[in-house]
């Protein structure tokens, strides 16, 4: 059981309760496979997205769709020290309080909305959480609803999702609302130890100072 591999299947999950249990059940080796074997890539790119973007390190960082805390911990690395994070998975989150990168972790359903007041956070990132079975591409508004406006988003996306298109017409779409405007669109490594690779888009929210 030790040896079983999550990853393969990650992408063809269809429903929040399938998902919930595919990572509950991947929780004890989740870093080991995704953070050792495959070498995850996106948390340091979206954290040195989040440095680009002008967003200093006293800033209020909401980690969404955390995990075990991979992400959160790169944040950290990059100067960042009032991190929140929020996940899906009790057992995933039983991981990220060991990280010690966050002040506060919740529960919380994306495709749900987040049990957060308006214009809360300076800044959010989406570390590999939008995704088949994850977090529906709509919930991107709920997101930049949290942060405050002139606030930034950052969001990781591996290519499996970036090409079944409904989350590049998202970035669209919320651009063409008046929500946000897309200042940072890069392609790269994903997880490379599985050659997976992906996209990285930072958006700003409309009002404000970034």
């Amino acid at each position: 059981m030790g040896d079983e591999k999550f990853l393969p299947s990650s992408y063809g999950l269809g429903t929040t309760e399938a998902t919930l249990a595919h990572y509950e059940a991947w929780a004890g080796t989740y870093d080991t496979e995704i953070g050792e074997e495959n070498r995850y890539a996106q948390p340091e790119r979206c954290t040195r997205a989040l440095l680009a973007s002008g967003v200093g390190p006293d800033a209020r960082v909401l980690d969404v769709g955390c995990g075990s805390g991979l992400s959160g911990v790169a944040l950290a690395r990059g100067g960042y020290a009032l991190i929140d994070g929020c996940d899906l998975s009790p057992s995933m989150l039983a991981l990220a309080v060991e990280t010690g990168a966050y002040e506060t972790l919740f529960e919380a359903d994306l495709n749900q909305g987040l049990d957060v007041a308006d214009a809360t956070y300076d800044a959010a990132t989406a570390v590999g959480v939008f995704s088949f079975g994850h977090i529906r591409a709509d919930a991107l508004r709920d997101v930049l609803r949290a942060v405050r406006p002139g606030g930034v988003v950052v969001v990781g996306l591996n290519d499996h999702f970036w090409d079944e298109g409904s989350m590049p017409a998202e970035f669209d779409a919320v651009e063409a609302d008046g929500l946000a405007t897309t200042t940072f669109r890069q392609h790269g490594e994903h997880l490379p130890g599985a050659g997976i690779e992906g996209w990285v888009v930072t958006l700003v929210k409309t009002g404000g100072d970034a």
